[in-house]
């Protein structure tokens, strides 16, 4: 799962989700070095991660992708699926998103001087070009996938997979909601043991 999807997943508690934003930020056992609570929220997040990873669901959207994006094709079943969560947003949450979004921007501000330093150098594009927000259209995905592949230097070619969405929207979609409700479950079930 993408950005939306960990930070959603960490429910109402505010440190949770800083956790579970920055943990692909924090290598190893520096985790320990964070508050209590933004710590589960890593410890979370690398769950979620090992639960999509070897999910069959998830595997058989990464496998639609493989031939053409190798091991890239699980980053971008990600962010697809962070695409399937905005665009479904009112089934998963009472607040809009634009508000749900303004209101982790403003979270991240306020708890800047914790945030590891690649966080914030990226943290103003992705307000400024509210990455959050975007994932809920096509052209939005096509951008997050256009700089996704300028940061792999266009080795992964991810900026095409928009092609695979608009061609396999309905199975996509359909895997989604399918994994996303287990999801949903498990995390749940994990979160009584961190």
């Amino acid at each position: 799962m993408n950005f939306l999807a960990h930070i959603y997943l960490s429910g109402n508690n505010d440190q949770l989700k800083i956790g579970n934003f920055i943990a692909d930020a924090v290598k190893g056992n520096s985790y320990k070095k964070y508050p209590t609570e933004v710590q589960k929220g890593i410890i979370l997040h690398r769950a979620i991660d090992f639960y999509t990873d070897t999910h069959p669901i998830a595997r058989k959207s990464s496998a639609r992708l493989f031939e053409r994006y190798g091991h890239f094709n699980g980053i971008i079943v990600d962010i697809l699926y962070d695409h399937f969560l905005a665009l479904h947003w009112r089934r998963y949450s009472e607040k809009e998103l634009d508000v749900y979004v303004d209101e982790f921007y403003e979270l991240l501000q306020e708890n800047f001087e914790i945030l590891p330093k690649r966080i914030q150098q990226f943290m103003p594009y992705m307000v400024e070009d509210n990455w959050l927000l975007s994932y809920a259209t096509i052209e939005g995905i096509g951008k997050i996938l256009y700089q996704m592949n300028l940061r792999t230097k266009d080795v992964s070619k991810m900026n095409f997979a928009v092609e695979e969405l608009e061609l396999f929207y309905t199975e996509f979609e359909s895997e989604f909601l399918l994994f996303f409700e287990e999801l949903q479950t498990f995390v749940s079930e994990k979160m009584t043991t961190l």
